[in-house]
């Protein structure tokens, strides 16, 4: 049985986290700052604004914001991140800066929010090609995570049925099932409904595995 994570613990690689990915972001121009990102149809700086609103907004105006919207969750994260978009990038990366050391958040367990920047940090790489090697005990703790429910993405419904295996850390899921092994990034970023990440990932259980990322 993992040991349980501190909470402090927990936002420090959070932090930690959001601080590379503002590194990373400091030399894009201006297309890629438009490029698509693996996070539906959002580009890369509306994925960043995205990041600034969920590091911005507590439970009780997280509330106030999902009844306004009618609990449609697309139109909610969409006014929340036009409020965080700036009148260019640079203004954009900004605010997402200013946020990087905040504790604050709505709903969940604080692995949820370490995943946030963990997954969509990874959706804005991923298209424009950066490497990062995030600390294997942040990204084990969060595949630990998916796995286990149903939170913000099917990921306990996508990952059902199969073996996980990490070549890179100790993670695990699954008894029985077909096998899919990779390193854990890309075992957290399929089970998270992304697709492409499948290319990095080998076994028997790999087919089904993409199959219902793209029904997701």
């Amino acid at each position: 049985m993992p040991q349980k994570i501190a909470r402090n613990q927990l936002w420090s690689w959070a932090h930690v986290e959001r601080a590379a990915l503002a590194r990373d972001l400091a030399d894009l121009d201006e297309k890629q700052w438009a490029s698509r990102s693996l996070c539906g149809r959002w580009n890369v700086e509306e994925v960043v604004a995205h990041l600034t609103a969920a590091a911005s907004i507590g439970p009780a105006r997280w509330v106030t914001s999902a009844v306004a919207a009618k609990f449609n969750f697309d139109l909610h994260n969409d006014r929340r991140l036009a409020e965080h978009l700036g009148a260019r990038p640079t203004e954009t990366l900004a605010r997402f800066h200013a946020i990087r050391t905040s504790t604050t958040s709505t709903f969940g367990p604080i692995e949820a929010w370490v995943g946030e920047v963990l997954i969509h940090g990874q959706d804005i790489r991923h298209p424009l090609g950066i490497k990062h090697q995030a600390n294997i005990d942040a990204t084990t703790a969060v595949a630990r995570f998916l796995v286990k429910g149903d939170f913000t993405v099917p990921s306990k419904t996508t990952s059902a049925g199969l073996r996980l295996q990490a070549t890179d850390g100790p993670f695990t899921s699954g008894d029985t099932g077909p096998l899919v092994t990779g390193i854990t990034m890309a075992l957290v970023m399929a089970v998270a409904g992304r697709g492409a990440y499948c290319q990095q990932l080998t076994g028997d259980g790999v087919d089904t595995l993409f199959a219902r990322c793209t029904r997701a």
